[in-house]
């Protein structure tokens, strides 16, 4: 039977397939992924590998820890967590990378562990870049990492996949850094939401692995899941120059290069696969685009940006996305000989140590410098809205980052848009957003049509003991679409391992409505807009609502990050559209939030929910996802298993 590149990465990786048995869209499976990594998070991550029981790791050569985050933080608080976790990573046989060394996907790729053909997972939503190594890179949660260092494994649905050919050539002064906010912001109707991407096309050959990275990044932003690159000779090009004929690394080898070599065709899917979606971007009609303000939904080119004078405040070089040696020499040839303009802070940090140390030996980065640039530490920060150089109030910023969400860089009251790393650069010399890029403005050339995939009917529900047939509660509405984990769980929080649940609780949807904590009551069920808990990997954005006494979300659609965070934590959240769309025809978009007076009653056993007078389908709850539930959450999942 027929498979896409993510089908078969996934059966390979998965644990208790039945010989012959094939994996498929859809599909519940046990994983043991090659890799799992770890950031700042690990602090939050030991307690619940440690309340699950266990007191070693299952696979010490399978966990890799970095500090990344909030490095710029050196407060005696900060520094004595760094201390536990690289203390914790030690005893427990653990790859360690210190604050400093790099951002964590950066260190995953420069390091060797994200590898073609493999399937690596990591607690934060960025963990798509491995895509463009033609590795299978998709986020799992902070409950998900206790479960895999305990037991080596952990859950997974597979995806729909949607394959997007890219055809043609990019001109000259067009990166792939264009090519992502293009589709994000061309097919900006949730068209991947929730898929696994498989990029293909006679012209993914013109694009180097530094640019595939960043758009299989930026694939988060796009709503997928996974953004993977097919694997081709760019590809060992790039593990080659790496390897740099060292066969002493345990990893990037030559050695183990000349093994894939062997196995590079099967490294592709097969060519009667069927697809959920199928898009197509030329790029050759791709041109400088700026995302925003606020969201990758919105993009103009930089042309038009040059006619209607938009000033900046700040602009940044900083990022998982964009921050590698060739983005520095971006940028450092477009600045070299100027200077950035007086009431403009241009930050620049480097993805890793490493590329720093390659910027500055090729002179890119005493270019940036020289022009002004203000550097700051290998590793994340204002782009997680942590460290120096927040949007303050009423200010703009553009930033070569994957995230332009209200808020998420700093003040809510400023304005953030998106772009290259030569648009960013040119944008800090004049002073507003810039690029003197002349070539010629074409349409854009792209479509996205239905795949060939059958739909099947569900099976009959079954219902396990402890897990209820029947639901009933009041509806509150919250109508936003895209609403993100920012705005149900503030960024400001995220790190702050001592947040009671009763604190989370109060400051649960404190960005979206202010008046939403004294207008929900115990028991409601709140239903949101379309693609709902979209962004970043934070799990309190489900366990604040589970603490507020909310009983179960129901969304239009559900990031997939976020339905898995509710899975984990024992809480729920089911996508019924229609029931969401005749409640935004009802109330409106005048309140953000509206106690709606609704009693719904939720059928798991028939599958329906009974409101307004109206019966809606949802989807079965399989035997996977209730016994989750039951168990309340994966932690007891995990120790269920281990006492039997």
């Amino acid at each position: 039977m027929a498979q896409t590149y993510i089908e078969k990465i996934a059966g390979k990786f998965a644990v208790g397939i039945g010989k012959g048995e094939v994996v498929r869209s859809g599909d519940f499976i046990s994983v043991r992924p090659a890799y799992v990594m770890t950031h700042d998070n690990t602090g939050a991550v030991i307690p619940k590998f440690q309340s699950i029981g266990a007191n070693k790791l299952a696979d010490p050569r399978q966990v890799v820890i970095t500090l990344d985050h909030d490095i710029q933080n050196e407060s005696e608080k900060n520094l004595r967590k760094y201390k536990t976790i690289e203390e914790f990573a030690h005893s427990m046989g653990a790859d360690f990378y210190p604050a400093g060394r790099g951002i964590g996907h950066q260190i995953m790729c420069e390091e060797g562990y994200v590898w073609p053909g493999t399937m690596v997972v990591a607690s934060d939503s960025h963990s798509n870049m491995y895509g463009g190594l033609g590795c299978l890179g998709t986020p799992v949660v902070r409950t998900d990492a206790a479960a895999l260092w305990a037991t080596g494994r952990t859950w997974w649905q597979v995806p729909p996949v949607a394959r997007v050919e890219l055809r043609g050539k990019l001109r000259p002064g067009v990166t792939g850094k264009d090519v992502i906010i293009t589709l994000c912001g061309y097919f900006n109707n949730d068209e991947v939401l929730n898929h696994a991407v498989e990029f293909t096309g006679d012209g993914i050959i013109h694009l180097p692995v530094d640019q595939r990275l960043t758009i299989s990044n930026m694939t988060t932003e796009w709503g997928a899941l996974a953004g993977v690159f097919s694997v081709d000779e760019v590809t060992i090009d790039w593990l080659k120059r790496r390897a740099m004929g060292n066969n002493s690394h345990p990893r990037l080898n030559d050695s183990r290069i000349n093994r894939l070599l062997n196995e590079i065709n099967d490294l592709t899917a097969d060519p009667t696969a069927t697809y959920a979606k199928e898009l197509m971007l030329d790029m050759s009609t791709v041109e400088p685009y700026v995302s925003g303000p606020d969201s990758v939904k919105l993009m103009k080119p930089v042309s038009a940006f040059r006619k209607d004078t938009v000033k900046i405040d700040k602009a940044y070089l900083v990022s998982c996305v964009n921050s590698r040696t060739e983005d520095i020499r971006e940028a450092a040839s477009v600045v070299k000989g100027k200077k950035v303009v007086d009431h403009v802070k241009f930050y620049i940090a480097a993805a890793s140590s490493k590329v720093q140390q390659e910027s500055e030996e090729s002179g890119d980065w005493n270019s940036l410098l020289d022009a002004g640039a203000i550097p700051l530490p290998p590793g994340c920060g204002p782009c997680i809205g942590l460290g120096t150089g927040l949007l303050e109030d009423g200010e703009v910023g553009i930033s070569a980052t994957n995230r332009n969400f209200k808020g998420r860089m700093g003040s809510r009251n400023a304005s953030a848009y998106l772009a290259s790393p030569a648009v960013v650069a040119a944008s800090a010399i004049s002073g507003k957003i810039d690029y003197p890029w002349q070539g010629e403005t074409l349409k854009l050339e792209g479509y996205c049509r239905e795949g060939e995939r059958s739909k099947e009917s569900p099976s009959a529900v079954k219902i396990i003991d402890g897990f209820p047939e029947v639901i009933e509660g009041e509806l509150i509405f919250c109508h936003q679409d895209n609403l993100n984990t920012d705005g149900i769980y503030p960024g400001k929080y995220t790190y702050r391992d001592d947040f009671t649940p009763d604190r989370q609780a109060e400051v649960v949807m404190e960005n979206y409505d202010p008046e939403f904590g004294k207008l929900a009551e115990k028991g409601d069920i709140l239903v949101g807009g379309f693609n709902f808990g979209t962004g970043s990997s934070r799990e309190q954005a489900a366990t604040a609502l589970k603490y507020r006494g909310i009983r179960l979300v129901i969304a239009g659609s559900l990031n997939e990050t976020y339905k898995r965070n509710t899975l984990n934590n024992g809480f729920f959240a089911i996508e019924v559209p229609d029931l969401v769309r005749d409640l935004k025809k009802k109330f409106g978009a005048d309140k953000p939030t509206v106690r709606t007076g609704i009693r719904a009653k939720i059928d798991f056993k028939n599958s329906y929910i009974e409101a307004i007078g109206l019966k809606y389908s949802i989807s079965p709850v399989g035997t996977a996802a209730q016994e989750l539930i039951v168990a309340g959450g994966l932690e007891e999942w995990v120790k269920n298993i281990q006492r039997a």
